[in-house]
């Protein structure tokens, strides 16, 4: 903390007292949640005391609001005025007890947007690790109104009320701080993303990174979310989860990762949040998570909701990166199946299932000769840029934004021709030929029982039109379902033959069944 003229008279006139302090993620430089929401600030006191919260700005006083200290643990808790953005501020906390004066300045303090940015290794990667990092560090200096902070990777049995560790406190972006070692800090989507956003917005960006590698949703969710999906058990014979790269494995055990790293900042009021996470789910329990993980994003928004006394918005924006890549010849269909499953099954955001959602699609960023492996992609500047798209138009309203890629609005099938017409909800940009990216569910033979058997085969297709492909399927008498890219790697890198016009976005995984 840099010491002013006005700190330095506080400190001659108080005393320090280790009971009293702000909460872990509270400190100079950081950023609060602007109008129209109100700030939350919280902390702890001697039980009994009074805190006094005041704002300042200059000599100048915003406001000044008195609190008691309550509960078992000594807490209180201040729900500031409606800011405008900017800065700087002072953020000032007194407590008076038993006659005795104590005071914490915060300096530097912002008011703008707060996004939560949470997942696993891939959200975890900092700009040091990913395509041209060295410009991409350079840019720091460009942006001292995007500030960062980085929970610690720390697991708990029981809800937590706050971090027990901060790897990163409140601070400006630099070169160390965004490259500070692998997997450590800062998250270079989450940066990428937030730097996107200050420079259109033109006002501070708070960033809150709390990702750990290898981790699946059943980690991150709260019992109570779990239930929802019939998870109601904690397991307990492995303490880390199985993973396809053991060096990045992270804890297993449900809920602990929302108690520890999740819980904790409840009581911050916030924008949004972004997510990267779901490659661990392709090996624990995949089925479920079409139920998982929008129980995940229901259950984060009203516990923010609650933890921030009603000022964080119930139904925030939550941004999400659909799954990239893994393995070339994978002959599972685990990835896709995860694709899809991030969708609850619908194949696009936002959904009647997950309202006020945002997806950026990366299927076609796959890296095969990345030195973290395939499964790690180093190319984030597209993925941030995509869900910076998606937070314009969804989280912030400019609807002229192209923000998703083209999606079938119907599909015609023509037996007597055998071949089918899917109409896209866009104009496409078709980029190389489809000879095998889409498939049908194509009636091969009968069994000894005389039932049909079926089976998934390449399906040619072409663009006779700005929004039509037709899907070409000889030799099937019967088809039960279409699909696209429903392969763990389904095109070489940004090579998927189908995008938008506007934007050149990628076209989603989809799957129909027909009656």
């Amino acid at each position: 903390m840099t010491t002013t003229p006005l700190l330095l008279l506080v400190l001659l006139l108080t005393s320090a007292d280790a009971v009293f302090r702000f909460a872990s993620y509270y400190g100079d430089h950081m950023v609060l949640q602007q109008k129209p929401a109100r700030a939350v600030v919280w902390g702890y006191a001697e039980m009994g005391a009074l805190v006094t919260v005041t704002l300042k700005r200059g000599i100048d006083t915003i406001s000044k609001t008195p609190v008691n200290v309550y509960g078992d643990v000594g807490v209180w808790k201040v729900v500031l005025d409606p800011m405008d953005y900017g800065g700087p501020y002072y953020l000032i906390a007194q407590q008076t007890f038993k006659n005795n004066i104590t005071t914490i300045v915060l300096e530097d303090v912002l008011f703008g947007d707060v996004w939560v940015c949470g997942g696993q290794s891939n959200m975890e990667m900092t700009v040091s690790q990913i395509f041209n990092a060295s410009q991409e560090m350079a840019l720091a200096a460009q942006y001292p109104y995007v500030r960062l902070f980085t929970a610690s990777l720390e697991t708990s049995d029981t809800e937590l009320l706050d971090l027990t560790k901060v790897d990163l406190e409140w601070s400006l972006p630099t070169p160390e701080n965004l490259g500070h070692g692998d997997f450590q800090y800062f998250s270079a989507v989450c940066w990428i993303f937030g730097r996107h956003l200050a420079q259109k917005l033109k006002y501070p960006i708070g960033l809150v990174e709390s990702v750990w590698g290898g981790t699946p949703v059943e980690a991150w969710s709260s019992k109570t979310a779990l239930s929802k999906c019939g998870l109601s058990l904690t397991p307990t014979e492995n303490k880390r989860c199985y993973n396809f790269m053991e060096r990045y494995a992270g804890p297993c055990d449900y809920s602990v990762l929302w108690n520890a790293m999740i819980h904790p900042l409840l009581n911050m009021t916030i924008k949004g949040a972004i997510w990267y996470q779901g490659e661990q789910n392709t090996v624990t329990n995949p089925s479920l998570y079409n139920c998982t993980f929008p129980a995940l994003i229901q259950d984060w928004r009203r516990s923010f909701h609650e933890g921030s006394l009603g000022q964080t918005d119930p139904n925030f924006p939550f941004g999400f990166v659909q799954l990239s890549t893994y393995i070339k010849t994978q002959p599972k269909d685990n990835y896709p199946l995860i694709r899809w499953h991030q969708t609850a099954d619908y194949g696009y955001t936002p959904n009647p299932k997950m309202p006020n959602t945002f997806m950026a699609v990366a299927m076609d960023l796959g890296d095969e000769s990345s030195p973290y492996g395939s499964v790690h992609p180093r190319d984030k500047q597209t993925v941030a840029y995509r869900l910076y798209l998606g937070a314009q138009a969804i989280a912030y309203g400019d609807h002229r934004i192209p923000f998703q890629g083209p999606f079938p609005e119907t599909v015609d099938i023509y037996y007597n021709y055998s071949y089918m017409n899917i109409t896209y909800n866009q104009e496409l940009l078709i980029t190389r030929t489809c000879d095998d990216i889409f498939e049908v569910l194509c009636s091969s033979g009968i069994d000894l029982y005389g039932e049909s058997l079926y089976s998934w085969v390449p399906a040619p297709a072409q663009s006779p039109s700005s929004k039509v492909v037709t899907v070409a399927f000889k030799g099937c008498s019967h088809i039960l379902a279409v699909r696209y890219a429903w392969s763990d790697w389904p095109c070489d890198y940004k090579q998927c033959p189908i995008y938008s016009v506007r934007g050149r976005l990628p076209a989603p995984i989809f799957v129909k069944y027909f009656e």
